[in-house]
């Protein structure tokens, strides 16, 4: 097999990455310092600082107005993503704990778009399935604890407008998805990439962004 492209990403490369795509504004900037100085252990659940000015660009393209994100940690997804939307759309924001999402909040507030996200504070799969069962999101954000990807996935896509994408983190999760003997965390996500590429309902393409982005799109 041929390889495409053989550009390494080093930190030079990425800081000018960085340098080219849209800056982060002081309140997303504030919240991403904070969650690296307060919560330095779990710090890495945060989406990559690139994935904010992506998500924002994805909610625009697709004129998303209901945006469903299942795993918020300390909200600077669901902050990019608000920011991006209409005034009078809805996010809906899946997580399972309230010290995390506090920093979300926070900031969701001094950004002025507290108004637009509903934090759901609940196993991400009771509020799903609590949700309308015909299609009525036209965007969502997964990137929640692996082991549940499918679940969450099987409750999103039925959901989904005709148009509407799901997008997928850490589908490459470290690499370790190209082990043979992948456990853990890894199979779980081996499972849901041959899951995704296998469903007929969406057309999905994977990408080498950050720790590994799938694209899905409802037919």
């Amino acid at each position: 097999m041929t390889k495409g492209n053989e550009t390494k990403i080093t930190d030079e490369l990425y800081a000018y990455m960085l340098a080219h795509n849209p800056p982060l504004d002081p309140v997303q900037r504030e919240l991403v310092e904070t969650t690296y100085a307060r919560l330095p252990e779990h710090a890495g659940m945060q989406s990559a600082e690139e994935q904010g000015p992506l998500l924002a660009f994805l909610v625009r393209l697709t004129g998303a107005r209901h945006i469903v994100e299942v795993g918020t940690f300390t909200g600077f997804s669901a902050l990019s993503m608000a920011r991006a939307m209409p005034a009078d759309g809805l996010l809906i924001a899946c997580d399972v704990s309230e010290e995390w999402t506090a920093y979300g909040r926070e900031a969701w507030e001094k950004a002025g778009v507290a108004d637009r996200i509903d934090l759901r504070i609940a196993p991400a799969l009771d509020t799903l399935r609590a949700m309308p069962a015909e299609p009525h999101i036209d965007f969502a954000y997964l990137d929640a604890d692996k082991g549940n990807y499918i679940a969450y996935w099987e409750e999103l896509v039925p959901r989904m407008c005709q148009g509407g994408v799901i997008t997928s983190d850490n589908v490459l999760f470290h690499g370790r998805v190209a082990e043979p003997e992948a456990t853990g965390a890894a199979a779980a996500i081996k499972e849901f990439n041959d899951h995704v590429s296998a469903d007929p309902r969406m057309d999905s393409v994977l990408l080498t962004v950050s720790d590994g982005l799938t694209l899905s799109r409802k037919r």
